[in-house]
């Protein structure tokens, strides 16, 4: 259908700007049943961040669902963006309200970490979280009954593939998940990182290719029990399922250096504990 041009340029227009405020359509993915069909759940730690919304327009191109896992200072810095999260259709975890390692800090200390982390993301987006993830993966009994009382499970990973090590070495990220994503990983990323987006652009046509869904965690593992923890920080060892697709089929990167990593923000609620900063890791 051809548009008359004043209205082709409209809409023209319209996409630009959409484009530029950030705007992402909600995917339109159906659900799919991962005990028949691959599926892999993509997991973002840390944002929001600056590169959140280029992620969420790369994910919702692909069709793709993920679950991030989100600061609670960070939201309440920028809770817009947090809502988009929401309304692009991902799934919204908790990662504490400061980043602290939970299992170190005051026991007195913890259940804030929480409160304040739901609070903060349900104000933005309507959602509480059902979800969350430990700082550095570390947790433990007491944290987890902690973790209960507030309805969270927690969920880790199978597959760390160091994006906030490899910042500048995208190549040594894309190998770790090359070789270790099988059928039913959770896989650990940050989306504090713009070279991160890159290479989940880039990356996603390999996994369409060889067959996998990319879904949320819970549409993944199902129902988690408040309280329990699901995954493991070991990678296990490479299981080199994944066939790589001809390097014209990957999208193109633009030739422009990558903007630095969102660091996380101090930790101010607790005496002497530290955020982990941009290259913590989890």
């Amino acid at each position: 259908m051809r548009y008359p041009s004043t209205i082709a340029a409209l809409l023209a227009a319209l996409f630009i700007g959409a484009c530029a405020t950030g705007h992402v359509h909600r995917a339109d993915a159906g659900p799919v049943d991962c005990a028949v069909v691959k599926c892999v759940a993509l997991t973002f730690d840390d944002g929001p961040s600056p590169y959140t919304d280029r992620l969420l327009r790369v994910l919702n191109d692909a069709d793709a669902r993920a679950t991030f896992f989100l600061i609670g200072n960070k939201v309440a810095a920028d809770p817009a963006r947090a809502k988009r999260i929401a309304d692009a259709g991902m799934e919204i975890g908790s990662h504490t309200w400061e980043h602290p390692n939970m299992t170190t800090i005051p026991a007195a200390d913890v259940p804030a970490q929480f409160a304040r982390a739901n609070d903060a993301i349900a104000s933005a987006t309507g959602v509480t979280p059902r979800l969350w993830r430990p700082p550095g993966g570390l947790t433990d009994d007491a944290v987890n009954a902690q973790a209960a009382e507030f309805g969270l499970a927690a969920i880790l990973w199978d597959v760390i593939p160091f994006d906030w090590i490899n910042d500048a070495d995208t190549a040594a990220t894309r190998y770790m998940l090359m070789t270790q994503i099988k059928p039913g990983s959770v896989v650990l990323f940050h989306d504090t990182y713009s070279s991160t987006v890159d290479l989940v652009y880039q990356f996603l046509p390999v996994l369409k290719a060889n067959g996998y869904h990319m879904v949320s965690v819970s549409e993944l593992l199902g129902p988690r029990a408040a309280g329990s923890v699901y995954g493991s920080r070991d990678n296990g060892p490479p299981v080199n399922e994944l066939h790589d697709i001809p390097a014209a089929d990957i999208p193109a990167l633009p030739a422009t250096p990558s903007p630095p990593p969102m660091p996380n923000f101090p930790i101010t609620d607790i005496a002497g504990a530290n955020s982990g900063g941009p290259n913590n890791g989890a």
